[in-house]
C-alpha cells in the first residue's frame, strides 16, 4: 500500500479548505483527519465553511470548529444560512458564493462531499468544489446515513484510538439539536472508523476514508 505525506517541513503553512454542506458534516466526514493534521502540522490553517444552519446549528457549528481547530489554526469559520435541502434549486446563489471564496483562499488540500453521495446538497457541493478549484488536490468524504451510500473509497487517512475518542465526543458534545436522531450515535461514528481501519490495515485499528479522483505525485 502506496502512503503519502505533504511535501517539505512539518513546520510549513499549508492551507486546507474544509467545504460541509451542514453544519455536522465536517466533523463526521474527516474530523479525524483534521486533528491529525493539527497534531502533526503545527502552522498548518483552516478555512471552514458550512453552507446550511438556522440560529441554533449555527452556534454549534462555530463551538465545533473551534473544538477541532484547538483556535489557533482558524483562518476564517464561514456559517451561511442556504436552505436545507434545496440546494439544487438556489445552486445560483451558492455558485456565486464558491466564485468569491476561490478569489479568496487558494488551499493545498480541500475536504468536500463525496460525488455519488444521494443527499442532493452534499452533491451539489461536490460538484461545485470540482468546478471551482481545478488545479487542487481534493479529498471527498463520506457521511453514513439511511440512504445507504457508502461506497469504496480509495484514499485512508489512519487514527489512533485517542483522536478518534476526540472526533466522536467533540461531534456528541457539539451538537445537541442532533441527539435525538437514532443515528447520531457514538456506535455509529466508532464502526465506519472501524471499518475503514479494517480496509487499510491501520496499525492502529481506525481510519477514515477519501475518494480522490485525481493526484499528481
Amino acid at each position: 500500500m502506496l502512503k503519502f505525506t505533504f511535501e517539505g517541513e512539518k513546520n510549513f503553512d499549508y492551507k486546507v479548505l474544509c467545504l460541509g454542506a451542514h453544519c455536522d458534516d465536517i466533523e463526521i466526514g474527516c474530523g479525524g483527519t483534521i486533528l491529525k493534521l493539527v497534531e502533526t502540522y503545527p502552522n498548518i490553517m483552516f478555512y471552514w465553511v458550512v453552507f446550511s444552519s438556522n440560529l441554533q446549528r449555527e452556534e454549534e457549528a462555530y463551538n465545533s470548529a473551534n473544538k477541532f481547530l484547538k483556535n489557533k489554526h482558524i483562518k476564517n469559520i464561514v456559517i451561511k444560512k442556504f436552505k436545507d435541502g434545496f440546494f439544487p434549486f438556489i445552486a445560483i446563489e451558492i455558485k456565486s458564493f464558491f466564485e468569491d471564496l476561490k478569489r479568496e483562499y487558494s488551499p493545498d488540500l480541500i475536504f468536500t462531499h463525496y460525488r455519488q453521495d444521494l443527499h442532493q446538497d452534499h452533491r451539489l457541493i461536490s460538484e461545485f468544489t470540482w468546478n471551482t478549484f481545478r488545479n487542487h488536490l481534493i479529498l471527498e468524504y463520506e457521511i453514513p446515513k439511511y440512504d445507504g451510500d457508502l461506497g469504496n473509497p480509495n484514499f485512508f487517512v489512519n487514527l489512533n484510538d485517542e483522536i478518534c475518542q476526540n472526533k466522536i465526543q467533540y461531534i456528541i458534545d457539539s451538537f445537541p439539536s442532533q441527539n435525538n436522531k437514532q443515528w447520531f450515535t457514538e456506535e455509529t461514528f466508532l464502526s465506519i472508523l472501524r471499518l475503514r481501519g479494517v480496509e487499510s490495515n491501520s496499525p492502529n485499528k481506525y481510519a477514515e476514508a477519501f475518494y480522490c479522483r485525481k493526484i499528481v505525485f
